[in-house]
């Protein structure tokens, strides 16, 4: 039977990627301890398109943006599906950090982020709630509009 964070991925109509393999030099996740610590996923979704390209604020609504953030949390459970073998091995997710390709006058950051962390709360209720840190940047790889990095604790 599947557990509960597999029953709410379900039910949030969630299949996990393959996880993306790393395009420069560094590793896709480093566990230290109990804590995971898992790169920054690009907004790709599962037909292996970028969700949302562009800069928030020119050209890139806020929910649209908040879309891309959902599917880079999708790609950071599959990072760490990747990692740990069994996401009910989640003890707490710590912390996600978030970066959203801006035009200079965006303030919406958070409002974009909202839709990583809303999807880490539904699909691990609340040991999905974290710190977070929301930075508007100039460019992301591949014009993203949005990548985001998480810590996790694992058991």
């Amino acid at each position: 039977m599947a557990g509960t964070v597999e029953q709410n991925l379900a039910a949030q109509d969630i299949t996990l990627p393959q996880p993306a393999a790393p395009v420069a030099n560094y590793v896709p996740f480093v566990r230290s301890g109990n804590l995971l610590f898992v790169s920054g996923q690009v907004c790709f979704g599962a037909d292996g398109k970028l969700i949302a390209k562009g800069k928030l604020g020119a050209g890139v609504s806020v929910e649209d943006g908040a879309a891309a953030a959902r599917g880079c949390a999708i790609n950071l459970l599959a990072q760490v599906k990747a990692a740990v073998g069994d996401l009910e091995k989640v003890v707490r997710v710590v912390r996600l950090g978030g970066f959203v390709n801006s035009a200079p006058d965006f303030l919406d950051g958070p409002k974009v982020l909202n839709g990583a962390s809303d999807l880490m709360v539904a699909v691990f209720g609340d040991k999905g709630r974290h710190a977070r840190t929301t930075v508007g940047v100039a460019a992301l790889p591949a014009d993203a509009a949005v990548e985001v990095e998480g810590v996790f604790e694992i058991a």
